[in-house]
């Protein structure tokens, strides 16, 4: 699978300055040269060069429903993990975590594992300490998601309470959650949820980025 930053960096180093922007745009890729009002990626080595993250992307992930109550950490994970290629089983994930029958923790661990397994120092960790999600930490949350998607990293992020997708649908989870975002469209305002708890088959669904923001409140998301 060639990613996005791949194709830019093939087109970057086979095409002559004069007709790089040219080749990029007809590959689908917008280059910038000065401030944007969306989300872009830098390339290392290329400073003059920030191409703009696409509208819209969804990654190809192997989806694995979570076997027990309190295995949506080691499952999310493991959905994030499989985008860039074969993962450990959820046993193997969970052991990593130190999830136990009330969990996993915190989005420090999933930010731990998704690192030291992906062999990266890619993730962070992101906190919405308060009830609600601020404007800026909203858009903090849709700049990190496509960034993350842009580049096929999935995001995982720990959830408490109720939230409704974009058909109306509402999602419950009282006791806490995690769940993996693999993709996004309209640049990133709505994203792409896999859910390992499958209730009643909702194993995907799409979701507005700021109820997920809201939905992640007083906990947070590795990114």
């Amino acid at each position: 699978m060639t990613t996005l930053v791949q194709r830019v960096r093939w087109l970057t180093a086979t095409t002559p300055p004069t007709t790089r922007r040219a080749a990029l745009a007809v590959a689908g890729l917008a280059v910038i040269g000065g401030s944007v009002a969306g989300p872009a990626l830098t390339l290392g080595g290329q400073a003059d060069l920030r191409v703009a993250a696409p509208p819209a992307r969804e990654l190809t992930v192997e989806y694995q429903a979570q076997p027990n109550f309190y295995y949506c950490g080691p499952a999310a994970t493991r959905i994030a993990l499989t985008a860039q290629g074969p993962a450990p089983s959820q046993d193997e994930i969970a052991n990593q975590l130190g999830t136990t029958v009330n969990g996993t923790d915190s989005a420090e661990d999933t930010t731990r594992v998704l690192n030291s397994v992906g062999d990266t120092d890619f993730y962070r960790t992101r906190s919405i300490p308060e009830q609600v999600a601020t404007p800026a930490e909203t858009d903090r949350l849709r700049s990190d998601v496509t960034r993350a998607v842009a580049t096929d990293h999935p995001v995982v992020v720990n959830v408490i309470g109720t939230a409704t997708d974009t058909t109306g649908a509402p999602h419950s989870y009282d006791g806490g959650h995690y769940l993996t975002v693999v993709g996004y469209r309209d640049d990133g305002r709505t994203v792409k949820i896999a859910d390992p708890a499958d209730v009643n088959g909702a194993s995907s669904y799409w979701m507005s980025t700021t109820n997920l923001a809201n939905w992640a409140a007083t906990r947070g998301y590795s990114g």
